[in-house]
């Protein structure tokens, strides 16, 4: 089968189209023959060796696929062979025509959903819905959401008012995306391409979608309601971690929730993930996807998430 393959951590050329051996599913997997592959910001930066992970090289990155289920390990019923599943490696491996993955962390395609538009959808959405759960909105809140374009930011932004968000400020680097984080729903757009962004926030946020990490998110803190306000930790877009302490948060008296580890992974896929794909299959979900291109293609891939100049998923298709 054809694989994506990183030989060693570096540029996205180090991402090589290798022939390898087709995988065989363990206990409790299945094996699909992938229809669309999906590509992270995460993984460039597990590609370039900024991001702490375990990685053994050479290695196939990739964490989520979708496709048919062509074979199925011990423990998974035969039921399944022949569906369209989506779902998530739980670590690395999708970057190829066929993927194992954990059967319990896979779902049906629903009825009348594209294969793309599931898996575009699935784990950014789960990741969205998590966080707004987490934030136990109340109604009538403030919230800022970072990077609002972004695949998990873009479905923040799509669903706050749903869950109870009254106003939603979101932050986005460019024109285009500043518009486009518009048209999802948010009322204020901010450029964080300005090291003075943060100036421009109002006194009180109520809640915070921290996915920036580095020094703003010490001023953005700055305008957390006093004795209420929270911020939910989940990513480092600038690479560094929120450069936040604890006698920050007792100044203010203010929470700052961090989704992140063993207990988030499981609330996420094995809650959020499935409610995400009913939402889209119902049609209360959306999904957007920048763009499509050939498994070869996947260093391009990475070039342009690291461009920061897409608006949606960037999907390979083997």
């Amino acid at each position: 089968m054809r694989a994506i393959v990183l030989p060693e951590t570096g540029g996205p050329e180090q991402l090589k189209v290798t022939d390898l051996p087709r995988p065989r599913p363990g206990e409790g997997q299945v094996l699909i023959r992938a229809q669309a592959i999906g590509v992270s910001y995460a993984e460039t930066q597990i590609r370039a060796g900024a991001l702490p992970f375990p990685l053994s090289l050479p290695a196939v990155l990739g964490a989520e696929a979708v496709g048919e289920v062509v074979e199925v390990g011990e423990g998974v019923g035969a039921e399944l062979l022949g569906t369209t599943r989506v779902g998530v490696t739980g670590g690395l491996g999708s970057y190829a025509e066929y993927v194992a993955l954990p059967a319990a962390m896979t779902c049906p395609v629903p009825e009348g959903v594209t294969p793309a538009d599931a898996l575009a959808v699935a784990a950014p959405g789960a990741i969205a819905l998590g966080l707004l759960h987490r934030a136990r909105l109340e109604g009538g809140e403030t919230v800022l959401v970072e990077a609002g374009t972004s695949s998990v930011g873009s479905q923040v932004v799509r669903h706050a008012k749903e869950f109870g968000a009254a106003k939603v400020i979101a932050t986005a680097g460019s024109a285009a995306k500043r518009a486009r984080a518009g048209e999802l729903g948010a009322d204020v757009v901010l450029d964080h391409s300005s090291p003075e962004w943060p100036g421009e926030l109002p006194a009180d946020v109520d809640v915070v979608f921290e996915s920036i990490g580095g020094s703003s998110a010490r001023r953005v803190l700055d305008h957390l309601t006093p004795g209420s306000g929270r911020m939910l930790y989940y990513g480092l877009l600038s690479g560094e971690p929120a450069a936040v302490t604890a006698a920050d948060l007792m100044e203010r008296g203010v929470t700052i929730v961090g989704c992140s580890g063993p207990g988030w992974a499981g609330e996420v896929f094995g809650m959020r993930y499935p409610e995400m794909l009913a939402r889209l299959g119902s049609g209360r979900g959306e999904a957007f996807i920048d763009r499509t291109l050939p498994l070869e293609e996947a260093a391009q891939a990475h070039h342009l998430l690291e461009s920061r100049a897409v608006t949606g998923r960037i999907l390979l298709i083997p």
